[in-house]
């Protein structure tokens, strides 16, 4: 925000430039003119009177100079002329500057108040900021909480996103919350850095919306089961995640790298999705070979899920039954159409 500040002052600086150069010219042409009759400061003096339009006076013996009176009109028209230039640069300036960030915010928070079943990220810092970054990848919509502007700012240009939906403020408190229409979210990532401050979020979160799916990363394995029992569904120790990173990358680099290639190609970017199965779907009772999961998304099943077990490369001939959940992997773009097909209640 500091940057955008100061590239919008700078705005001013190529008008002020324009006029202190008619200014020094003019009164450099009238001294020259004057053969020393005049002297600079006191022609720089006269130039500023004619270049603001004051109209003081003019200089001791101007008849006697020809052709002065045609400078000082230069100056006046062109001086009207910069004036106008700067006139021009300042509105743009309070528009973009206290205006606009008036407008923004507010546009913001009507944005925010259409949000539902998004996602609310607390804390955008060395963990957050990669969870924003696979809510964007996802096209999932989502608003970060955060303290400062200045670290939406720093996130905004990492991300290469030209505006993240944001509240500012401390994700502990449940006006923030709030703010961030936690009411209405699917769920909230608790990704601040103190263990205390998610396990404040998750007990703010949990009070607030009782069906919120809630994450919360833990720093100390102590923290686990009181994040659990405070309500959140899941944890994440980002110390653990990265310990087993970096032994698969010592024993299967080359699954590590399909992985990688999977997660941050360009364009028709792969993801593990699920997919829920309700009752009502038109997916109960068929085999998955009938299903148009393959031949219209091109998404591949890689495991169903039903109770707490796992059936891992079901066979084609699977009938699909209401309360399964199948882990798919997918194209981001083809998700939601994959999602849609399963929502009908009759086929296409």
């Amino acid at each position: 925000m500091r940057e955008r500040s100061e590239n919008t002052l700078l705005r001013l600086v190529p008008p002020l430039m324009v006029l202190t150069g008619i200014t020094l010219l003019g009164a450099a042409v009238l001294t020259l003119m004057s053969g020393g009759r005049w002297g600079f400061w006191q022609a720089a003096y006269f130039a500023v009177i004619c270049a603001s339009t004051v109209g003081f006076g003019e200089l001791p013996e101007m008849d006697a100079v020809p052709g002065s009176r045609a400078v000082g009109t230069a100056i006046i028209i062109l001086g009207l002329s910069a004036v106008w230039y700067f006139q021009s640069a300042l509105t743009t300036v309070l528009v973009e500057g206290v205006l606009g960030q008036t407008l923004r915010r507010r546009r913001m928070q009507r944005r925010i108040a259409e949000l539902t079943d998004h996602i609310i990220v607390c804390g955008a810092g060395s963990t957050g900021r990669h969870v924003v970054r696979e809510l964007i990848a996802t096209r999932t919509p989502f608003v970060v909480i955060e303290r400062t502007v200045e670290a939406i700012d720093v996130l905004s240009e990492e991300l290469d996103e030209r505006e993240i939906l944001h509240v500012l403020g401390d994700g502990t408190h449940d006006a923030v919350l709030q703010a961030a229409g936690v009411t209405r979210a699917r769920g909230v990532v608790a990704a601040l850095t103190e263990d205390k401050d998610n396990l404040y979020v998750t007990l703010s979160v949990r009070d607030l919306n009782a069906n919120a799916r809630i994450v919360a990363k833990v720093v100390t394995a102590e923290a686990e089961h009181k994040m659990l029992r405070a309500g959140a569904n899941a944890t994440v120790s980002p110390n653990r995640i990265g310990g087993m990173r970096m032994a698969s990358e010592m024993l299967r680099p080359t699954a590590v790298r399909f992985l990688d290639r999977m997660l941050q190609a360009k364009g028709g970017a792969l993801r593990v999705e699920e997919l829920p199965i309700t009752a009502r779907s038109w997916f109960v009772g068929r085999a998955l070979k009938d299903l148009p999961i393959r031949t219209q998304t091109n998404a591949l099943v890689v495991a169903i899920q039903e109770t707490d077990d796992f059936r891992y490369n079901p066979d084609p001939s699977t009938i699909v039954k209401a309360g399964q959940t199948l882990v798919l992997i997918a194209e981001v773009s083809n998700i939601e159409k994959l999602r849609a097909l399963a929502r009908r209640e009759t086929p296409p």
